[in-house]
C-alpha cells in the first residue's frame, strides 16, 4: 500500500531531528511511499541538503522578542500556512518531528480543521524556565494520535512520568555517507577549516556550545590534557555545528569565561575551533579526520552522532548513562565517562585516543540502518490508519489557545 506522508520538521538547518526527518523520508520513499517534507525556514534560508523528494518550506517572519514570543510566532506561521499545504498534498498521514509542528497541528485540529491522522516523534524533552514552553512542549505530543521515541530511555520517561504509550522507533546510520574510506574531496574541505591531514590530533564535538552537550566541561578536560599529556600538547578541539532555535546564550557566556580562565585561544589555526554550521559534506570528512569524537552529553535523545563517527572508524567518548548505554555497551571503539566529572571526561578522552581506528563499521552501525527504521515506521503508520487508535491521554486539561 502506497501512502502519501508528510514529515514535518522545525528547521532547514543540519540539526539531529532535521537529519532524522530527511533520512527517514528518503528511506520511506525507497519503500514506495510518496513523501513530502514540510520544514520551517527563516528569511533567506534554504534546506542544507538536496533531496530526491519534495520539500515545502514555510517561511517564518523575522523573529524578535524573548524565546516564548519567538516560539509563539513560529507556531502561528505554521497555523497560517499549513491548511493550504495539507489540502494540496492530500496526505494520508502527517508525522511531526518537533514541538512547533506538533503545536500547530494540535491547534488546527482543535480549531475544527479536518486533519488526517497525525503522529509525533519525541526525540527528547527539555525543561524550560518558562512554564508556557513546558505546556506547549507537552501539548505537542499529547494531542497526537500516536507518539514514538527513538530510545528506550525516552519511551520509559513518557510511559512512567506521563502515562503515555509510546512506540519504540530507531534512528539509522547512512553508511554511504559515513564510511571508513575517505572521499576524494576530504583534504580540501579540511583545509578550508585550517585542518591539515595529517596534522595534530583532533577532538571533535558536534552540536555547538550548549549546556546539554556539556561543552564547557569538555573544554576544561581538553585544556587539562594539553597541559599534562605530551600526546595532547598540540591537539585541537573542534566544536562543529550549532544551528539551534533555542536560547543558548548562558552556555555561550560560560564558554567564553572558561576560555579566558583557562587561557585557551580559540580561532583559525588555534587550539580551539568553533566552525558554526557546516556544509553537508563537511561533517563526514571531519569525523574521518578526528582522533576522538567526544559526546559527554548530559541529555540526548539517541546520540546518533556517535554511531556516525564509529561508521567512519573513529573511536568515541560517550556518557556512561542512557541512551548511550542502550546500544553502545558492547561496541568496540567506545570509551565512557561520568559527564559531570571533568577528570572522568579527560580520562575517557585519553582512553578513546589510545584505541585503534576501526577497519569497518561495527555491528551497532549495521543494526541501525535507515531501512530498518523505515520498515518500523511503515508498520506504525499502517496500524495507526487501520487499527484502533488510543485517544490522546488527558488532552482535555491542556490549553488550546496560544
Amino acid at each position: 500500500m502506497t501512502l502519501r506522508i508528510a514529515l514535518l520538521t522545525h528547521s532547514v538547518r543540519p540539526r539531529g531531528g532535521v537529519v532524522h526527518t530527511l533520512e527517514l523520508a528518503d528511506a520511506l520513499m525507497r519503500r514506495g511511499h510518496q513523501v513530502t517534507v514540510i520544514a520551517s525556514a527563516e528569511p533567506g534560508e534554504s534546506l542544507f541538503r538536496s533531496t530526491g523528494f519534495p520539500v515545502e518550506l514555510i517561511r517564518l517572519p523575522v523573529l524578535s522578542g524573548d524565546l516564548v514570543e519567538q516560539v509563539r510566532r513560529r507556531i502561528d506561521a505554521l497555523v497560517q500556512a499549513l491548511p493550504a499545504l495539507l489540502q494540496r498534498g492530500r496526505f494520508d498521514l502527517l508525522h511531526a518531528q518537533d514541538s512547533v509542528s506538533g503545536n500547530a497541528l494540535a491547534l488546527l485540529r482543535a480549531g475544527g480543521l479536518g486533519l488526517p491522522r497525525w503522529l509525533r516523534t519525541v526525540h527528547h524533552l527539555d525543561v524550560f524556565a518558562q512554564e508556557t514552553l513546558n505546556r506547549w512542549q507537552e501539548r505537542a505530543w499529547r494531542a497526537a494520535d500516536g507518539v514514538a521515541c527513538v530510545s528506550d530511555t525516552w519511551c520509559a520517561h513518557l510511559r512512567d512520568r506521563h502515562g503515555a504509550r509510546p512506540e519504540r522507533m530507531f534512528n539509522g546510520v547512512d553508511l554511504g555517507r559515513y564510511r571508513i574510506a575517505p572521499d576524494a574531496g576530504d583534504a580540501q574541505r579540511l583545509r578550508t577549516l585550517g585542518l591539515d591531514d595529517p596534522g595534530p590530533p583532533v577532538c571533535l564535538l558536534v552540536g555547538g556550545v550548549e549546556e546539554r552537550k556539556n561543552t564547557v566541561r569538555l573544554l576544561h578536560a581538553f585544556a587539562a590534557l594539553r597541559r599534562r599529556d605530551p600526546d595532547w600538547a598540540e591537539a585541537r578541539l573542534v566544536i562543529a555545528g550549532g544551528a539551534s532555535m533555542l536560547d543558548h546564550s548562558g552556555a555561550r557566556r560560560a564558554w567564553r569565561q572558561a576560555l579566558a580562565d583557562l587561557g585557551v585561544a580559540a580561532g583559525a589555526e588555534l587550539p580551539v575551533l568553533l566552525t558554526g554550521p557546516l556544509a553537508d559534506e563537511m561533517l563526514p570528512a571531519l569525523m574521518r579526520r578526528a582522533r576522538v569524537l567526544a559526546m559527554p552529553s548530559l541529555v540526548e535523545g539517541f546520540g546518533l552522532v556517535a554511531l556516525e563517527a564509529l561508521a567512519c572508524g573513529t573511536p568515541v567518548l560517550v556518557s556512561k548513562r542512557p541512551p548511550f548505554t542502550e546500544h553502545l555497551a558492547d561496541s568496540p571503539a567506545v570509551a565512557w565517562c561520568d559527564p559531570e566529572d571533568t577528570g572522568s571526561i579527560a580520562a575517557g578522552l585519553q582512553a578513546a585516543a589510545r584505541m585503534p581506528r576501526l577497519a569497518e563499521p561495527p555491528p551497532v552501525c549495521r543494526a541501525h540502518a535507515w531501512e530498518r527504521s523505515a520498515a518500523l515506521h511503515e508498520a506504525w503508520y499502517l496500524r495507526t490508519l487501520h487499527a484502533g487508535i488510543h485517544p490522546p491521554a488527558r488532552i482535555e486539561r491542556l490549553p488550546i489557545s496560544l
